[in-house]
């Protein structure tokens, strides 16, 4: 599963992705999981399964999922994104695709 976490510039999501790699290797997940600053948008959702929004760009939610229709994009959980709670972030993503 490849999931795509979207913020202002890929740096602040950056920890967030470590902990979700943390989580998925400790659940034997198969997961590809990376951040990139919403300028690249458009190249990331076409390779990504599942696109996760940073809570700072959540004005963007409508236009980012304009980009494919068929691909399931949200918002973080404000409260998770908070905390760095990658475990509970990485079962959203996936309760997402499922």
């Amino acid at each position: 599963m490849k999931i795509c976490l979207i913020c202002c510039a890929g740096m602040s999501t950056s920890a967030i992705v470590k902990k979700m790699q943390d989580a998925a290797t400790e659940q034997n997940i198969d997961a590809e999981i990376w951040a990139v600053g919403e300028a690249q948008a458009k190249e990331n959702v076409a390779i990504a399964d599942v696109i996760l929004i940073g809570p700072q760009i959540r004005f963007a939610l409508s236009r980012i999922q304009a980009l494919d229709p068929n691909k399931p994009v949200a918002t973080i959980d404000m409260a998770s994104y908070g905390r760095m709670d990658g475990k509970k972030i990485l079962a959203d993503a996936i309760a997402l695709i499922k």
